[in-house]
C-alpha cells in the first residue's frame, strides 16, 4: 500500500538525495582527516580550516578543495607509497630465505672459503634440514 503513495521516480530522487548526502559526508570527513593530518601547517591554521568548514560547510570544503586539492592528493600519494614501503621491507624481513638448501649453499660457500669449520658446517647442515 505505501508502493501505492510513492511514484516510481520519487524513489529514485530519494536515493540519488541519500547518494548526495552519503557523498558529501564522505569528503567532509576526507577533508577532515586531511586537515588533522597535515604536517606543513601549524595548530591554528588547522583550526582556521576547521572553522571556515564547520561554519560555512559547502563553502569551507570547496575552498579546502580548490585551493589544497593538488596538495592533498600528493600527500596523499606520499602516505602510500611510504605505506607500500614498509609493507614490502616487512615482507622481505619475514619472508624465508630460499629454505633449507640456500642455508646449505651459504654454509658450504663458508666453508669453502674458510670462514667456518667442517664441524660448523655439519651443524649448520643438520639444523637446515631439522
Amino acid at each position: 500500500m505505501l508502493a501505492a503513495d510513492y511514484p516510481f521516480l520519487d524513489v529514485f530522487w530519494t536515493i540519488f538525495v541519500f547518494f548526495i548526502w552519503v557523498a558529501w559526508f564522505m569528503l567532509l570527513f576526507r577533508v577532515f582527516g586531511d586537515i588533522f593530518r597535515r604536517h606543513d601547517i601549524s595548530g591554528g591554521m588547522k583550526v582556521l580550516w576547521l572553522i571556515l568548514v564547520i561554519l560555512l560547510p559547502f563553502l569551507g570544503v570547496f575552498i579546502y578543495l580548490i585551493g589544497q586539492g593538488q596538495a592533498m592528493a600528493q600527500r596523499d600519494v606520499e602516505r602510500t607509497q611510504a605505506a607500500q614501503q614498509g609493507f614490502d621491507s616487512y615482507v622481505q624481513s619475514v619472508a624465508s630465505s630460499g629454505g633449507a638448501a640456500a642455508e646449505i649453499d651459504k654454509a658450504k660457500q663458508l666453508l669453502d672459503t674458510g670462514a667456518i669449520s667442517q664441524s660448523e658446517f655439519d651443524a649448520i647442515k643438520a639444523k637446515a634440514l631439522a
